[in-house]
């Protein structure tokens, strides 16, 4: 059936918390066997025990794939351990958000490092199995989808490394698509709005305070409603591709 992912073998980087944690879940639950990424190897444990209590399979993988070398192992180890890479999900990121004026320039670069070179090391490591798996596995389509954010679309005073950031995570994704769509690897960009998860919690505390009274009346999404939707991307059908998909909560404007 489309929307089984039985046979398949799915990545998912930043699955420690969050977005990643629960696409990982969902994926299993849909029938993947998972290869858990980041660098708390105490949360992937979790995680993986509580998909192995659900009957699925998981495989945890500590690692930084800011480091090329660990994110090219991450996708060797998957491959040689489990056989096969049929889904790729770069999610693991960073915002670091306030002001380009006296900003702390270690800031961007940890942003550069882990959304966009992190984001390209998985890729470029993962492309040539996506493509073997696309010509010959259970549903012969591959997916890489790519987490991107609504700062992707929008530029904002206050945010702009982490706007250019998205943006160039937007360019590369629509560039890969028109290479290899025509190969059955389909390149999808995931654009959330607000999302309540620890992401924000990593600024200075002034740039907390200013994003805690932005959102203060907001219901922000949840991390399970971007889940779904990376869910829905990777179980359409062979001919169906969703290349770029903007999730905002109601209430939010911008």
């Amino acid at each position: 059936m489309a929307d089984s992912l039985d046979g398949t073998v799915a990545l998912v980087t930043g699955a420690s918390s969050g977005i990643g944690h629960a696409t990982a879940l969902s994926l299993a639950a849909r029938g993947a066997t998972v290869a858990l990424v980041a660098r708390r190897t105490d949360r992937l444990e979790e995680l993986a025990s509580t998909i192995t209590a659900d009957g699925g399979t998981a495989l945890t993988i500590t690692a930084d794939v800011v480091d090329a070398e660990q994110a090219r192992a991450a996708v060797a180890r998957t491959v040689e351990e489990l056989g096969r890479l049929d889904t790729v999900v770069n999610n693991a990121g960073v915002m670091l958000l306030g002001p380009v004026v006296d900003a702390p320039v270690e800031e961007w670069d940890r942003m550069v490092d882990l959304n966009v070179k992190g984001l390209l090391y998985v890729a470029h490591a993962a492309l040539p199995h996506l493509l073997a798996a696309a010509e010959d596995g259970p549903r012969r389509v591959a997916d890489l989808v790519n987490v991107s954010s609504v700062a992707g679309r929008v530029a904002r005073n206050g945010s702009g490394v982490y706007n250019a950031t998205k943006h160039a995570v937007g360019a590369f994704s629509e560039a890969l698509r028109q290479e290899v769509t025509r190969r059955h690897v389909r390149v999808s960009l995931v654009e959330p709005g607000a999302v309540d998860t620890e992401l924000a919690s990593h600024n200075r505390d002034e740039v907390q305070e200013t994003l805690q009274a932005r959102f203060a009346d907001m219901e922000r999404l949840e991390s399970q409603d971007i889940a779904e939707a990376v869910e829905f991307i990777v179980t359409r059908p062979r001919r169906v591709a969703v290349n770029e998909l903007l999730v905002r909560p109601t209430e939010q404007e911008g």
